[in-house]
């Protein structure tokens, strides 16, 4: 695929995306000039879809284009601190199997909290609202 034809397939994928956001209703106007600049800035960090595959330029070619810059949501010491609550717990997932830890081998792991958090009347309430409004049959053989 030649140079042309990826920056042709990004103005018809940014007029296309420009055209959408502006019918969806947004306050201000985008101006010719604005999209054109958003266009350059695609282009120029490879942020834009060139073919059916789904993946970006720059995720095709990381090399041809400057590194994203990744802006850490929370601290070394919170990334750190869950870490460990979730290996005391078992929250991890291990081998192929999708199973966390404290699924496979829940006698390693404190029980998690899995209890309801209503009363006993609170659900007796319930069960006799439902039952008056016609939800449940009251006389249920089990």
């Amino acid at each position: 695929m030649t140079r042309t034809h990826t920056y042709a397939i990004a103005l018809v994928f940014t007029s296309l995306l420009a055209g959408q956001a502006m019918a969806a209703g947004i306050n201000a106007p985008v101006t010719r000039e604005q999209v054109k600049a958003e266009l350059a800035e695609a282009i120029r960090t490879g942020n834009i879809s060139p073919d059916e595959s789904g993946l970006k330029l720059n995720e095709q070619f990381p090399q041809r284009y400057p590194a994203q810059q990744l802006v850490a949501t929370k601290s070394r010491q919170q990334v750190n601190a869950e870490l460990a609550e979730a290996m005391r717990t078992g929250n991890i997932s291990f081998g192929e199997s999708g199973l966390k830890l404290n699924e496979q081998f829940p006698y390693n792991y404190p029980l998690q909290d899995g209890f309801a958090s209503k009363t006993r009347e609170q659900v007796k309430a319930e069960l006799a609202e439902a039952i008056s409004k016609g939800w449940l049959y009251a006389h249920i053989e089990a």
